[in-house]
């Protein structure tokens, strides 16, 4: 199979995308994709291969507008285009646009992790019988401001978790 752009060598990188329900395919031979950007780590968008195919000229650049990174040049348009940066830097430049795309993708933008039921369960409870006893222990102690914290810490948790087992015989 020959490239879709030079026509002359055989085809080594495939690439399928579907836009708007339609299925397109670009084959193209090693030097073709290196000078259309298949390796650029800061993406390539297969619309814009598309677009340009066949054409040996380069497109004028683009006026950047916007925040750019300080580090590497890469601009809030390259980021919404592309959906990745170009340097770590860019992380902190372009925050305000990382962040709300990542609050958009997901529940916020810290990772607080996750426990599974029993664990959490069993870690509530674990909690629990900690407060218990630093309760007995400030009433010993006749710490009751303390005490009455605990127990207020105790009756938030409590309806959380099941009832602890009965001593009384």
């Amino acid at each position: 199979m020959l490239c879709d752009v030079c026509q002359t060598k055989e085809a080594n990188v495939f690439f399928t995308q579907i836009v708007n329900g339609q299925v397109q395919k670009v084959n193209l031979c090693e030097e073709c994709s290196k000078q259309k950007g298949v390796t650029d780590p800061t993406g390539f968008a297969l619309a814009e291969l598309l677009l340009g195919m066949g054409t040996t000229q380069e497109k004028p650049e683009a006026k950047v507008t916007g925040i750019l990174c300080p580090v590497c040049g890469f601009s809030q348009a390259e980021f919404k285009r592309v959906g990745r940066l170009g340097c770590p830097h860019c992380y902190e430049a372009l925050r305000s646009d990382v962040e709300t795309v990542l609050g958009n993708l997901h529940k916020g933008t810290r990772h607080t992790g996750k426990i599974p039921a029993r664990a959490a369960a069993s870690a509530a409870g674990n909690r629990l019988e900690a407060l218990r006893r630093d309760l007995a222990k400030a009433i010993d102690e006749e710490k009751f401001e303390d005490a009455v914290r605990l127990r207020d810490e105790i009756n938030a948790l409590a309806p959380t978790i099941a009832p602890p087992p009965s001593t009384a015989s």
